[in-house]
């Protein structure tokens, strides 16, 4: 009789779960592609409601479908007096992103049909997350400050809109085009965890809403989304320049975690870190410094020194809250922030799921014991 090896993958590392033409990534060039065009490309010249609509149909829409597309996503912005009365019962003291879980969920309760196999009901899904996402965001934020929310504004873009209903004030053109391109770079990283769970999720034939729901409860772990939340932490409890080296000598020495450092993918410095910088210097340029920049920047330096050989360089997360900072997002909002972007990177994996769809049901390789008798409760 013979045996079969299985070989066992923690976290299934390296093992491809799907087939997708959505987006690429070449970890030691430091490349990062959507639909084949470069992700620097698309930050310099696109816009976020463009891109998602290039990931979610693959292809660059004509200037007709793109002025249809944001026209039904201006329009669905506002979300039912139901959910908002909802999240008014919310703790206060709760986590954004278990709000916004809940209130993701919620939505299939009002426009859920599981319509599948229609166009229509797939376009309406994908319009009505990506619009009401960044709603429920600002007014959970309003709420448990004891405000109620602020109504969307039908004349402001997508990125506008949101800083508008955040901050309860029209923001700056420069900030609200550097936030439009922090979505972008945010928007899609092939099949990381939460995207993932959204497939898991999407090949039980589900609805959007559900699909959407998993994905943001799985980002929300501080291993996946929660990174750019403590870097601001990291940063505040090192408080200056002259503290960074001695802080991660005992990082390195007792080995632990650097937030903001290092991929799973990447072993060089994360191409969209590199222009969150960029963005990040601009903001600070207009709107003045921020003492933590310096502290990141010799991080960066000490850390590259150090662990370069290795290939742990920034990713993402370290720079992205920087810049969120000095739009005015609170630390707590980051991970939410990150979830609006990355609703259409989850959206493009449910459509492209729908087309072949096939149920997960990995295997398992059995560590326990086997013929082990009964003992009665009397005797245990």
């Amino acid at each position: 009789m013979s045996v079969v090896c299985i070989e066992f993958k923690p976290g299934l590392e390296g093992v491809p779960a799907t087939e997708s033409s959505i987006s690429y990534v070449d970890g030691q060039k430091g490349i990062l592609e959507y639909r084949g065009t470069n992700i620097k490309e698309l930050a310099k010249k696109s816009s976020f409601l463009e891109t998602a609509y290039l990931l979610i149909w693959g292809n660059l829409p004509s200037k007709k479908e793109l002025d249809s597309f944001e026209e039904d996503i201006r329009y669905h912005r506002r979300i039912k007096y139901r959910i908002r009365d909802m999240m008014k019962c919310f703790p206060e003291t709760g986590h954004p992103m278990d709000a916004l879980q809940a209130s993701a969920a919620a939505l299939g309760l009002f426009y859920s049909r599981r319509a599948l196999d229609n166009p229509e009901y797939i376009r309406s899904a994908v319009i009505r997350l990506l619009a009401k996402i960044p709603t429920m965001v600002a007014a959970f934020q309003l709420m448990r400050k004891g405000n109620d929310p602020v109504q969307p504004r039908d004349d402001l873009d997508y990125a506008a809109n949101f800083l508008y209903m955040l901050n309860e004030k029209e923001p700056d053109p420069l900030a609200a085009k550097i936030f439009d391109v922090c979505l972008t770079l945010h928007a899609e990283h092939t099949i990381n965890a939460s995207t993932f769970s959204a497939m898991v999720t999407a090949s039980t034939l589900t609805d959007p809403y559900a699909v959407i729901a998993s994905a943001v409860g799985t980002l929300a772990g501080p291993l996946h989304g929660g990174a750019n939340e403590d870097v601001i932490t990291m940063l505040s409890e090192i408080g200056s320049v002259e503290n960074v080296r001695p802080y991660l000598e005992k990082c390195f020495e007792t080995k632990a975690k650097i937030m903001g450092f290092g991929h799973r993918v990447y072993k060089v410095k994360d191409p969209r870190a590199i222009i969150l910088q960029e963005l990040a210097e601009q903001l600070f340029e207009k709107f003045g410094y921020d003492k933590y920049y310096e502290i990141a920047l010799e991080m960066e330096k000490v850390v590259e020194e150090k662990l370069g050989h290795k290939g742990i360089y920034p990713n993402v997360d370290f720079y992205s809250g920087l810049v969120y900072r000095k739009l005015g997002i609170p630390s707590d909002l980051f991970t939410p922030v990150f979830a609006i972007a990355r609703v259409a990177g989850w959206l493009a994996h449910w459509k492209e799921q729908l087309v072949a769809n096939r149920i997960f049901r990995p295997t398992q390789i059995y560590t326990g014991d086997h013929n082990v008798p009964y003992t009665p409760c009397e005797k245990r």
